[in-house]
């Protein structure tokens, strides 16, 4: 099995974050353009069933009795023909070589599953008790079923797959849009000194859910393979920017800590990704993920943001600069209204970066300002 044929191949996990990691190292290894997805639909097309486990350990070896030992290279062609035989096929954890064929694996009986095949419900057992991804060729109902640590995905064509990408990628677009539209009249408001909280609610909430579909289509582009190579080019240039954006925002809004209530960025960023999809459309939830009240009263409260975001929109301006301008001057309205001279005053800027990021900010504050009113 040539290396350039061949995704990452899948390993053990430990946890739910571990066990979602392994199904997209699983997905990204049977995936559309692989030998693996290639030899997995020869033996579809061909009408016979097959029990693939896609790694091997000591606990493997100890569940498989019968058939015979192979320990060779791994090919599409070879796959097919040894699916023809009864019994399990067992391949190396970097899916390079056959170890085994024809043989019988015997997981423990007492681990639940709720498939009724015998093939699928030893497929389930084997990857819940071993930890290795196992692929399951059903004949009678011609599909490929993957079981990574309890969790079973079909694999389904590429068309339907692209399909609804296509949809996912259309509402990005939409949503991308709307997200660039508020982000714009925050930068406005900022510059104003006119934020609430209902504002910076809003550009969260927006920023938080292109980051969730961007999630979504980056899934279909692993189950694609290669057939999902423009798809990929088209969400890196939609989501340009947007891991970073979200991030700026956070720090430039949370709360300072007070003897009632504290929150850091990482927490604030962890308590927006744990919102669920309902909580996520009430600006309140939001607000009270960022260390805010929520009430109705608190949002239309007044905020002032850092200067962390739209000093990131200043060329060439390096990110210790930036922490060091904001350490000095402890928000962005006195960044504003900084001269040169003053901004000379902080480490590390000199008399050129200081007229940079004078001149930088000014332009920022005219542009924002034009976009909002003109």
């Amino acid at each position: 099995m040539a290396a350039n044929d061949r995704a990452a191949a899948p390993g053990k996990s430990g946890g739910s974050s571990g066990a979602d990691g392994m199904m997209r190292a699983s997905l990204s290894a049977v995936a559309p353009g692989t030998a693996l997805r290639d030899g997995l639909e020869r033996v579809l097309r061909g009408n016979t069933g097959g029990l693939i486990l896609l790694g091997s350990d000591k606990t493997v070896e100890s569940m498989c009795t019968g058939g015979f030992v192979l320990d060779v290279e791994f090919t599409a062609t070879r796959l097919r023909e040894l699916c023809k035989l009864d019994g399990g096929i067992v391949l190396s954890s970097d899916l390079s070589k056959i170890l085994r064929a024809g043989v019988q694996l015997l997981p423990d009986p007492t681990i639940p599953t709720e498939e009724t095949g015998t093939r699928h419900r030893t497929a389930d057992r084997v990857s819940k008790q071993v930890g290795f991804p196992v692929v399951s060729v059903s004949q009678s109902m011609r599909l490929i079923a993957l079981y990574v640590h309890g969790q079973r995905r079909v694999l389904e064509d590429s068309a339907a797959i692209l399909s609804r990408a296509n949809q996912a990628l259309a509402t990005l677009e939409r949503y991308k849009l709307r997200l660039d539209e508020v982000a714009g009249t925050l930068s406005a408001l900022e510059i104003e000194d006119l934020v609430t909280v209902r504002d910076l609610s809003a550009v969260a909430q927006r920023l938080e859910m292109v980051r969730r579909i961007a999630t979504e289509i980056a899934e279909y582009v692993v189950e694609l393979g290669t057939d999902g190579r423009l798809l990929a080019l088209q969400l890196d240039e939609l989501i340009a920017g947007v891991e970073p954006e979200r991030e700026l925002v956070v720090r430039d809004y949370v709360p300072e800590p007070t003897a009632k209530r504290s929150r850091t960025v990482e927490e604030a960023l962890y308590e927006l990704d744990a919102l669920a999809h309902a909580e996520l459309l009430e600006l309140p939830t939001v607000a009270r993920a960022l260390g805010y009240t929520g009430s109705p009263e608190a949002l239309d409260s007044a905020v002032s943001p850092r200067g962390f975001r739209l000093l990131a929109k200043v060329p060439r301006l390096p990110g210790a600069i930036i922490d060091r301008l904001v350490e000095h001057f402890g928000g962005l309205q006195k960044l504003l209204a900084a001269s040169v001279d003053d901004l000379q005053t902080v480490d590390g800027v000199g008399e050129a970066r200081a007229r940079s990021v004078r001149e930088g900010l000014s332009r920022l504050a005219e542009s924002s300002i034009l976009e909002r009113y003109v």
